[in-house]
């Protein structure tokens, strides 16, 4: 389904080298704390409003990026966008990725972060 090398934007990708720096979370598990905190919050990726390029320089492949969470995602992906088209799937799942981050990006300490989820 997600194709196996994926990337996220540039901004999502500096977000996530922050918060490895402050908390020690590597970048792909903070990925996945991110998307499932955003499919949670209700967030919904909009092809139409999409605008944003997947330029991050930190390209891995998918069990990389999604671990055991990886049919979970999936499942996940293609019930919330069951007519999207396979490409559009990996920016959505960057996009859930960018809107869960968000909320995650401003923890200081492991501590800190693992009070908020």
């Amino acid at each position: 389904m997600l194709p196996n090398r994926m990337q996220l934007s540039r901004q999502t990708e500096e977000q996530l080298k922050k918060l490895k720096a402050y908390t020690g979370v590597t970048p792909n598990v903070a990925a996945r704390l991110a998307f499932f905190r955003s499919v949670e919050s209700g967030f919904r990726y909009s092809a139409e409003r999409d605008n944003k390029k997947l330029d991050g320089s930190l390209v891995l492949d998918k069990i990389t990026w999604l671990g055991e969470t990886l049919q979970a995602t999936e499942l996940i992906l293609k019930m919330l966008y069951p007519k999207i088209e396979q490409k559009s799937l990996i920016k959505a799942w960057a996009s859930h990725v960018e809107d869960g981050i968000a909320s995650l990006r401003n923890h200081r300490s492991l501590i800190d972060l693992a009070m908020a989820i």
